[in-house]
């Protein structure tokens, strides 16, 4: 098993108030699943998002990553555990203006210690080769299109072979037709036996995924296996 949250809540102490973001969240992620979380905005599906991806961590509950308990381990590990584990795919492509595709996808070799100059430009030309832009990498990012930037986003998740990607809203700045690419390639991905979770609030999106689970007020109400 790769994924198994119990009883995630996550509260928020705004001065007087005290906003429940999430209430007791349980789910099982096996490896190879594909899985989109859907909710609307405010439906605490973000917050999910942050503690499955350790980028925070819950108010109670635990969190099992890899059959590690990751709940309330210290920032530095979640650092750790995020580098080597786990694979970002953001809306904003958060990408390095100055910087080449080929050098943006090597980020995550350097913070992962992967040594070598050549070894790491291998790397990240393979990884790009995956999502076709293997003769884009000398380009900057302003000089690709919204389509390309998000596939060097995912060349770059993909660079340090994590157990997990997770895609938040990967086709919100996206056009119809360019976003269907990019779920092509997290499908094959996928048949590949990559393991995603994927964040949308779209539900056309959510249903190329293999399960839909959905978050509302902070509560799972729905988990299904699509067809």
């Amino acid at each position: 098993m790769l994924i198994q949250a119990v009883n995630l809540q996550k509260v928020y102490q705004m001065g007087p108030v005290r906003v429940e973001a999430l209430k007791d969240a349980s789910f099982q992620i096996e490896e190879g699943e594909f899985v989109a979380i859907i909710g609307p905005s405010g439906s605490g599906k973000s917050t999910l998002m942050h503690i499955l991806g350790c980028l925070d961590q819950p108010t109670a509950g635990r969190y099992f990553l890899e059959g590690q308990d990751v709940s309330a381990v210290s920032d530095d590990k979640l650092a750790e555990i995020r580098n080597k584990k786990i694979g970002f795919v953001f809306q904003q492509f958060n990408l390095l203006p100055k910087a080449t595709i080929l050098q943006n996808v090597c980020v995550p070799l350097i913070y992962g210690g992967i040594r070598g100059r050549r070894r790491q430009l291998k790397l990240a030309e393979q990884a790009l080769e995956m999502v076709g832009l293997g003769n884009r990498v000398h380009h900057r990012p302003n000089e690709i299109s919204g389509g390309q930037k998000q596939r060097v986003a995912i060349a770059r998740a993909l660079i340090n072979n994590p157990s997990l990607i997770l895609a938040d809203e990967p086709t919100g700045n996206l056009d119809t037709k360019t976003g269907k690419e990019i779920m092509n390639i997290f499908r094959q991905l996928n048949k590949e036996g990559h393991t995603i979770i994927m964040v949308t609030h779209d539900q056309e999106i959510a249903d190329q995924a293999r399960r839909v689970i959905q978050i509302r007020d902070g509560l799972v109400q729905k988990d299904e296996v699509i067809a």
